[in-house]
């Protein structure tokens, strides 16, 4: 965890995105120096920086020309595709991930096909390789930031290509605790493609979210779960949102890998619905959010 290592979330993020090498050094001395700076003399974190950060270091601005990166010659994601893929987002930089996915693009596959199947799926690989001690919480982190970067670059190269939700509005959260949420960058991209107006809050806390259900209109909230933790206040949570949304037929989604290992966890929490990708959750919100529409033309 961000907190556990010394920084949080957001600084961690910040000096990263800043790029340049002083800055980059600053935060990995940071990140590694700081759990360790009471138990370890000058000299040991001084080749601490050498053995482990100038190597991450020459890695990150290395360029990705030795890495060969197979392309399969069809319309589709394979596993193969996630398996080459996913090891790239720790070694190279987004602009090469970038031209990956531009290939692909080029062989016929649709944008939102490789939100859901290709670098949703990638990053979740991340997770199995911090769960499984291959790489760290720095090296995680990176790659996802990275995984982000090509989201938004491909988004702002692409026009929308569906209209089919004009003005309905939508909220994507996670709670807090839940530090890596890049599903919900990409169910948010895919509902913005499909016309949603949409907005997304990282690591919630319970007040701000509902606060902000309470002071506008949503249609939609869409919570990303993935630590179990949340789990026991989790209904009410959801009884609350409903309770405080000036919307009266408020929906709620929810989603994250406790929801897609035990689907039928949604309505004991009181949600509305769930969906085992961000393309399936797309098709659930619309005929949520349609049918309360129907019901109110009925009956106002």
């Amino acid at each position: 965890m961000a907190f556990i290592l010394g920084f949080s979330r957001d600084q961690l993020v910040s000096a990263y995105r800043r790029r340049g090498s002083v800055n980059r050094l600053r935060l990995f001395a940071g990140v590694f120096a700081r759990p360790v700076a009471d138990a370890l003399p000058d000299h040991s974190l001084s080749a601490l920086v050498e053995r482990e950060i100038i190597p991450r270091l020459v890695a990150s601005h290395s360029r990705p020309g030795q890495i060969h990166m197979p392309l399969n010659e069809t319309t589709e994601i394979s596993a193969a595709d996630v398996d080459a893929f996913a090891p790239l987002t720790l070694q190279i930089e987004a602009d090469s991930l970038l031209d990956y996915v531009e290939a692909m693009l080029d062989r016929g596959i649709s944008a939102d096909t490789l939100l859901v199947n290709l670098l949703a799926p990638a990053a979740r690989r991340l997770g199995e390789y911090w769960e499984d001690d291959r790489c760290d919480f720095v090296d995680v982190t990176m790659g996802l930031w990275r995984l982000q970067e090509v989201v938004h670059e491909l988004s702002s190269r692409l026009p929308s290509e569906h209209q089919s939700s004009p003005g309905k509005r939508v909220i994507f959260a996670s709670l807090q605790g839940d530090q890596h949420s890049f599903g919900a960058v990409v169910i948010d991209e895919l509902f913005c493609r499909d016309g949603w107006l949409t907005d997304r809050m990282s690591e919630a806390s319970t007040p701000d979210l509902l606060a902000r259900v309470a002071g506008e209109w949503i249609d939609l909230v869409g919570l990303t779960i993935s630590c179990d933790y949340h789990m026991p206040q989790l209904p009410s949570i959801i009884v609350a949102l409903r309770n405080v949304s000036r919307n009266p037929r408020l929906c709620v989604m929810v989603g994250g890998r406790i929801f897609s290992e035990s689907p039928e966890l949604a309505e004991s929490v009181g949600a509305d619905g769930t969906a085992p990708d961000a393309k399936i959750a797309l098709k659930v919100a619309a005929q949520l959010v349609g049918a309360v529409a129907v019901g109110v033309a009925a009956f106002g």
